[in-house]
């Protein structure tokens, strides 16, 4: 939800700020901060996880954006994902008489040398992004190399300590084996039918 100055309500024209983070873990703080010194009337931020577009928050910025009033962003990648997504967004809010200020840029001029500026950095921001992507899939490519590779969150127990708790099962209830083991009754649960299995093959 956008926050929104008393101050500053009734004026003429406003100064937006858009905050951003790409995943949940992440936080907003540093962002709002910078936002709120550059003297934003009303902030609108989101929480958005790998490249889906759907953004309500930025969209219903875009919605109450109006000629004379300002969008500010901390840096370029807030709002466009690819350069061609930051091209046609900043093209229509200057065709709207909407200006455009990055914190660490400066304000986009609606001119051929500001467009031109705006035209690089969105580039090299895509070009940086795509660095990472192709980093993290290199690195997740050479751990799959080796052996004791496993896809997805590593396992909280080893082998030993849940074979361990589903012998203790043999005397002790589930609830008395999570309490001792810390394994969980659905962990236990789930590799006591797996053991089954195995052993009916």
């Amino acid at each position: 939800m956008p926050y929104i100055s008393d101050i500053n309500k009734g004026k003429i024209h406003m100064k937006y700020g858009y905050a951003r983070v790409s995943t949940w873990s992440q936080d907003l703080t540093a962002q709002i901060t910078a936002l709120t010194k550059e003297g934003c009337d009303s902030i609108y931020d989101e929480k958005f996880t790998g490249t889906k577009t759907d953004r309500p928050q930025f969209n219903k910025l875009l919605s109450v954006l109006k000629e004379g009033d300002t969008l500010v962003v901390t840096k370029l990648d807030r709002f466009a994902r690819t350069t061609a997504d930051g091209i046609k967004t900043v093209k229509e809010l200057f065709e709207r008489g909407v200006k455009v200020h990055i914190l660490n840029m400066g304000l986009i001029e609606n001119t051929p040398t500001g467009r031109l500026i705006l035209n690089v950095m969105l580039s090299f921001a895509e070009f940086e992004r795509d660095m990472i992507v192709e980093r993290t899939q290199e690195g997740k490519a050479i751990a799959k190399q080796r052996d004791d590779f496993r896809e997805g969150r590593p396992r909280k127990h080893s082998k030993k300590q849940v074979e361990h708790a589903l012998k203790l099962l043999k005397n002790h209830t589930y609830k008395e084996v999570e309490q001792l083991t810390g394994i969980t009754k659905r962990t236990l649960i789930r590799r006591k039918n797996e053991q089954t299995a195995k052993m009916m093959d």
